[in-house]
């Protein structure tokens, strides 16, 4: 009878964690779009948000030259950020030369002028600015596309026309995980 029970009980537990198991079903293509798109939403509207209050990070994972060649690189150092009246630039390559930051490139801080904010038909939001410091006088141009927290900058220099690109995301200044070099 002992051993009746034991069995009984397990087969019960069995049961239950199947009915359990049922119940948690998958979600469908649908679904899974729909959650894909309202989270996209809400990540656009969190940077809409930060570069409204001047605290936002582009962190870019990919940089584009002047003539069209790419470079995938590491968003924690290849950043533009802003912060009140503020503006750092930072660019570094993935090679074995320690360069002027130390990381592999170059870091720059400024401040900013001219924070000319549009919002076009389609939705996306545009953000001039013009940075002025310590190696580097440049126009900084973000673009951020609608209903989603991706974006690129177009850093183009006052004095040459060496023109760079930065493709990530903008999020705010408090979840950005970005690693500051050296600056000039």
């Amino acid at each position: 009878m002992k051993r009746f029970s034991i069995l009984l009980t397990m087969f019960l537990l069995i049961l239950a964690g199947s009915a359990a198991a049922q119940e948690e079903r998958e979600l469908t293509k649908a679904e899974k779009k729909a959650l894909q798109e309202r989270i996209d939403s809400l990540q656009h509207a969190e940077a809409v948000e930060a570069i409204n209050k001047k605290a936002f990070t582009l962190e870019a994972d990919r940089v584009v030259f002047k003539y069209g060649q790419t470079a995938y690189v590491t968003s924690n150092t290849n950043f533009v950020s802003v912060l009140d009246d503020k503006a750092t630039v930072q660019v570094a390559f993935n090679i074995p030369i320690s360069g002027l930051n130390g990381l592999g490139g170059v870091t720059v801080d400024g401040s900013f002028s001219k924070y000319d904010l549009h919002k076009d038909k389609k939705g996306n939001v545009t953000l001039s600015i013009n940075v002025m410091g310590t190696g580097i006088s440049a126009r900084v141009d973000i673009t951020l596309y609608a209903g989603s927290n991706e974006a690129s900058v177009d850093i183009l220099p006052n004095f040459s026309s060496n023109r760079l690109t930065l493709n990530g995301v903008i999020l705010p200044l408090h979840k950005s995980q970005v690693f500051k070099g050296r600056s000039l």
